[in-house]
């Protein structure tokens, strides 16, 4: 799996559906077709990168985004 933003393949698993980056040090939540992007900031609270990747596809590092049901 490759980090959407930066590319890295340096893609930590943190929760169920959450990965971290170490690349650019963002936080990814999956959620069935649905990732959201997130910055983590000094104090540990999220601030949503959503916004920069609206209206992509998503991913094609991310297959099982896009198997049917």
């Amino acid at each position: 799996m490759k980090c959407p933003n930066c590319s890295s393949k340096d893609i930590g698993k943190i929760g169920s559906h959450q990965f971290y980056c170490w690349g650019c040090f963002i936080e990814l939540n999956v959620n069935g077709e649905k990732m959201s992007v997130y910055q983590v900031e000094e104090d540990g609270t999220l601030s949503s990168l959503d916004d920069l990747f609206f209206g992509e596809e998503l991913p094609q590092d991310f297959p099982h985004l896009h198997a049917s049901s």
